[in-house]
């Protein structure tokens, strides 16, 4: 098979109006914004599933909930106290009906919210599903963007 006999699938979901779920999933990341800049790591962690698998900027891989809410209090009372950031959804897809992958892009702050670069420090891939009618992240991975030299 050649590489131009294979067309690969587009895999997304366009049976169900979404602007309930788009709502939902931008306010998950909403509450990790405020939850970063307010060090509430129960905010941070509150909207992970059970079996959530995170991958933070420094690389590290966190499985669990429990986990990942004892690293969120770690980090917010430690290394991560008094930094701040500022996030943006970048995109939102829908996998299928209760699947949903998004991008956030990250900027630091000032405590204040004033940006300290014009171009954003992170980038973010949620992986999300919905249970019932409630979204959670399943999945995500956070990846620094080196700045330009």
């Amino acid at each position: 098979m050649s590489a131009t006999a294979f067309t690969p699938p587009l895999v997304e979901d366009t049976t169900a109006d979404h602007t309930d779920d788009v709502a939902a999933i931008r306010q998950i990341i909403a509450n990790a914004e405020t939850a970063f800049n307010t060090n509430d790591a129960d905010l941070l962690t509150g909207d992970f599933t059970a079996n959530a698998a995170v991958v933070n900027a420094a690389g590290t891989l966190i499985t669990g909930f429990d986990a990942l809410l004892d690293a969120n209090r770690r980090g917010l009372a430690g290394f991560l106290k008094d930094q701040y950031a500022r996030y943006e959804v970048a995109d939102i897809t829908f996998l299928r009906p209760d699947v949903a992958i998004a991008h956030k892009r990250a900027w630091a702050t000032t405590a204040d919210g004033e940006p300290l670069d014009n171009d954003h420090a992170m980038i973010a891939l949620y992986v999300l599903v919905k249970q019932g009618n409630r979204w959670y992240t399943a999945a995500r991975q956070n990846t620094l963007v080196p700045k330009d030299e």
